[in-house]
Formats: C-alpha cells, structure tokens, sequence
C-alpha cells in the first residue's frame, strides 16, 4: 500500500450495527489522494440523489495520507457528506489532534450510513470501532459529554461529537472536538443528529504514526517546509508573523482599510476603524489572551485562549477567530468582544456554526429593520444580550429559534424577502466583501460547498499575505481573478486531501506538497501531477453537483454585491463583476455555464 495510509477504512451501518473493515482502493487513492477527495469519492459512488437526513447518507471522518505523520502542520481531518444547509456535496475541516489520534488508533477513515435505533457513539482503538449507548449522553453539550467519555476512557482518548443542535438538526450544526476546533460549515453536525450518532471517541499512540516511505527524502523535505514556515518574512513566523501573533483575527483591522468588512448585514463595507479595532486580534492579544495552544506538529501556534473575568460574559474559550468576530461583531454591529467570545463558546458547546449564526442574526436584524418580521419579535442592531440569549432558542428550535436554525437563506424566505440573505447555494458568506475583494466573489459563486473562503482563499494574493510574489494582485480588479480562482481551488483541494492545514499555504506551495507527499507515500509525482489531483477531485465534487440539481446558472452572488456599489473608503464606486469573472472562470475550467462536459470528466478519468 501507499505510504501515509494504514489501509484501513471502517464501513459502519448504524441501522444494523455492522461493521465492515476494508482496504483503500490504491487506484482511488492514486487519483484523489486522500481525506476530502477520498470521501468525495465515497459520497459520490453513493449517489447524489439521497436526501441529507435519510440514512442513506454516508457521514465521512476521513485522514489524509500526511495526517499524523511529523509534516509540520499534520493535524487536520475532513468530514464529507451531503449538506442539509446547501444540498450540495460538503467536507469540512478540523484541527487540534483528532486526526492525528484516529491514524495513530490505525484509521484512515470512518464511514457511516444509516440510522441507529437509540443514540449511539463510536469507540475507536486499535483498528477497532465498537458502537456504544449514547442515551445518557444525549440533550447534553459537547463540552460535558467529551468530559463524560474522556473520564470513561481516559485522558489520553480524544474525540469530537455534536451538541444540541446537532440533536434538532439545526442545519448548520457542527461537529466540535476536545480542543474546540470544529469541523464547522454545512451542517455535518445535523447529519450525525439524524443518525443518532452522538460522539466518536479515538484512543490512538503516537508510536503508531506512519513512517515516511523514504526516510531521508522525508526529512529534506520537512525541513525545507518548516524552513519557509518559521521564515520571519511569512505571516506563518512562530511568535513573529501576524498569523502567529494574532491567530485569524489579524486581518479584522486589514480588511476594514481596504473596504471589505462586511457590515450591517453587507449594507455597507466599513465598521468604522476605532469599532473594528474593538474586536481585532490586536484587542485580543493585549486585553484577553491567556494561552496560545497548538495543533498536532504545528510550530505557529495560530489559536488564541482568551478569558473574560467582569460583566455578564465571563468565559475561558478558545478561540476568537476571524470569521466568528466578523459575523458576530461587525456584521451585527456590534463592538462587545466579550459578547463575541461569550456566543463562539455556546457555539461550540451547543454545536453550531458561528459564521452561519451570526449571518442568521444580521439577516433577522435588517428583517426588523425593514419591518418584515411580523409576529417573530425584532432584534435590533448591536443588540449582543438579545443575540446571547438567542443561541439557545436556535440550538432547541424554540420560538423564532426554529425559523433561525434553518439557516440564513432559508429564515430570509421565511421572512418574505430572499434578497436579505447574503448566501450563495444556501450557506452564508463568511468575513470578505466582494466589492472590496473581486477575487472572493468568483471565488463564493464557484464554491461547491456554498459560499465559503477556503475553497479558494484569494485574499492571500490579494493582501500580499503569501509569499507568491509575482501572485500579489490589486483587489479591485476583477481581470485575471477567474483564473486565479480556479488555482487556488485546486491547490487547496490537494491541501485538504494531504489533509494539511491551510495555513501552511502562507509560507509553502506546491512544491513543498509534492516533496512531502513523495517522500511519505513513496510515489514519484510531480507538481503537475498532484496539482491535477486537486482540479480531478474539484471536477468531482461539482459533477456530483450538477447530478444533484444544480444545473446552469448555479453560480451566483447576492445581487447587493453586484448591483449596489461601496460608499465606504478603499472600495468606493465599486460593485463585484461577477458575469466578467464567471466567463473567464468558465474558460480556464472548461465548464459550460457551470456544468463539468463529459468531455472534461474523460479528460480527467473520473468516467
């Protein structure tokens, strides 16, 4: 077998309680790598006419080939399902050291389909998975059902399991591990919820890491990643580089020069300097930081623990990312960076996505503001106590929770008018104002997972924060942005299959992937040849699309990016050229209006 795997993927049926241990398809693995491409494969063979609460859904937890071993930046895995947000195909990641753990307990994945009669959780220990009663723990958070298992199993386990929400299906629920990262977007939260799947626990020994298949190659390459990561030039720089220093949080303040901080709701592109410094990662840092932890192999140590000691939002979370402070903060109006922390610490222990939440609160407030909201009361801008108190409303659907834990686009037609819902395929943008940023708004259109930033995070270009060079491109135009675009999406759907944090796509590329990749596996691809692994797996997951219903003109924006310009400094006059981009987009994919041609799908061998 390919090195980097431990050829073994458990096929669980929850309906029954079976069981079936298989190899990885080396032919599969050959064409899409790993982690999200191996369980898009997966989702895909299953079809794409299942319903994303049936139990006919596969849920895949799935390593990549360099998960757990000593590459820096390791310690990702991907869950893969059907979305019951956006009905599209969806993966979504998590860090900490789950994934490390369940390739050391001896997985490479876990698949799981169909329902159990009463709730369950998954025990994983030495290429073992036992199903095991999960009715006691069933109505509780994450945080105390994870403290249950851990003194159940011990210390040593880690694992991830869904809240409350989850339990309600509340669409855009979350899967959310012992160290508060969270396989975040889509909902896959909910389709554990719908099979009764509470938790997966993993006790797993690093002694078990896999070994790089070429030992020497192997630490030549390592060192030249971690070379370029700890470079003091590289945002990535530990305890120098504004990702290190701040976590995600340090581009609150770059993005409000420029123009593209979605606020009010994306009324306007601009939360004003001295509101946005309130809930910077510089406000964190010098106000609230209490530890700075870290993921499996991971040097830059991104995460910021914070504590809030006075008022009514005393908490010690991890942590205050960028996307939550953005869609909490300045979407919502609101400046309280103790409120912030307060509602991502309920998100994680409830299970919800904050990105989704706090677009489904600005949506409920510009619904109040235009008098649409009838007899489902009102939330008033910045208003963060009325917020608070709503997370658990939504999370057990109770009042207007209920409409608000359909998600955003769905809770906007519930209110009578679709256009105040800043969604693309049904899920909701995160912190980037097309107008101010171009290249983000091709690149949520296209995205085949809904709107989203990591399926082709362009703003490392278009702020200078990656050290492409020749890449630095001005964020106010649009020319060039569709084939940028389809770039990024390919290098980060090898990314995601290695499964390799993002991040590390701040200081290496693509030859650092394949020097890696190479050395662990054994193989001997170029940089084209993994690179053409990341357009084979894009391809798939948008022709799964296609299967599934979304046809010619999928690919959309909000029309308040496209047809009402900025009025804010950095991006005044500006609207997104979506149509423009989408033409160029097309051509360099070659896609018809959004559809993959069979001859495009031969050219790639996934018919």
């Amino acid at each position: 077998m390919i090195g980097g795997f431990v050829n073994r993927v458990a096929w669980i049926d929850l309906t029954t309680g079976a069981i079936d241990y298989k190899g990885v398809d080396e032919s599969d693995a050959r064409k899409y790598i790993g982690a999200r491409g191996l369980g898009v494969k997966y989702v895909f063979d299953n079809g794409p006419d299942v319903e994303p609460f049936s139990p006919e859904n596969l849920l895949c937890v799935m390593n990549g080939p360099l998960t757990g071993t000593d590459v820096n930046m390791s310690g990702r895995l991907a869950v893969i399902t059907k979305s019951p947000l956006s009905g599209t195909i969806a993966d979504s990641h998590m860090g900490g050291w789950t994934a490390a753990k369940l390739k050391w307990a001896g997985f490479d994945g876990l698949v799981f389909k169909g329902k159990a009669e009463k709730p369950v959780y998954a025990y994983v220990e030495d290429g073992q998975v036992t199903l095991l009663d999960a009715s006691d723990l069933w109505g509780k958070g994450i945080h105390e059902t994870l403290t249950i298992l851990r003194e159940r199993h011990g210390e040593k386990c880690d694992g991830m399991a869904i809240g409350q929400a989850g339990e309600n299906l509340v669409r855009f629920s979350a899967w959310v591990n012992v160290d508060d990262r969270a396989a975040g977007r889509n909902g896959t939260g909910a389709v554990g919820g719908s099979k009764n799947l509470k938790a997966i626990i993993i006790k797993g020994d690093r002694a078990n890491r896999p070994r790089p298949a070429n030992k020497e190659a192997d630490r030549e390459a390592r060192k030249r990643a971690l070379a370029a990561i700890m470079a003091e030039e590289n945002i990535t720089s530990p305890r120098k580089g504004g990702l290190s220093l701040y976590g995600t949080n340090v581009l609150m303040n770059i993005t409000e020069s420029i123009g593209a901080l979605p606020t009010r709701n994306s009324q306007t592109t601009s939360f004003g300097t001295e509101n946005a410094e309130l809930i910077s990662g510089e406000y964190v840092r010098e106000n609230i930081l209490v530890d700075e932890p870290t993921c499996h192999a991971c040097p830059v140590a991104c995460k910021k623990e914070v504590e809030i000691t006075e008022g009514p939002y005393k908490v010690r979370m991890e942590s205050v990312e960028y996307e939550p402070a953005w869609s909490l903060g300045a979407n919502c109006d609101n400046n309280n960076i103790a409120s912030v922390a307060w509602i991502i610490d309920r998100c994680n222990d409830f299970g919800m996505d904050p990105i989704e939440l706090g677009n489904v609160f600005s949506c409920y407030m510009e619904a109040s503001q235009r008098g649409y909201t009838n007899g489902d009361g009102t939330l008033d801008w910045g208003d963060h106590a009325s917020m608070a108190a709503l997370v658990e409303k939504i999370a057990l659907r109770q009042g207007v929770g209920d409409k608000l834990a359909e998600g955003t686009a769905r809770a906007a037609v519930a209110f009578g008018d679709p256009s105040i819902s800043m969604t693309v395929k049904g899920q909701a943008i995160p912190a980037y104002d097309p107008r101010g940023l171009k290249g983000m708004g091709i690149a949520y259109a296209t995205s085949n997972r809904g709107a989203c930033h990591l399926r082709a995070y362009t703003p490392a270009a278009e702020l200078g924060v990656m050290p492409f060079g020749s890449l630095k491109v001005d964020p106010l135009e649009w020319k060039g942005k569709g084939e940028l675009v389809k770039v990024f999406q390919d290098v980060h759907a090898v990314s995601d299959s290695l499964d390799l944090c993002k991040f590390s796509a701040f200081a290496t590329g693509m030859d650092e992937y394949t020097q890696q990749f190479n050395a662990v596996t054994g193989l001997s691809y170029t940089v084209e040849e993994l690179l053409l692994c990341g357009e084979r797996i894009y391809n798939l997951e948008r022709h799964y699309n296609n299967l599934a219903g979304f046809a010619e003109g999928s690919d959309y924006l909000p029309k308040r990016f496209t047809t009402e310009p900025s009025t804010m400094k950095g991006s005044e006059g500006h609207v997104c050229e979506l149509d423009l981009m989408l033409d160029e987009y097309y051509t360099v994919r070659g896609w018809v209006n959004g559809v993959v041609p069979e001859s495009k799908l031969r050219e790639l061998e996934i018919v």
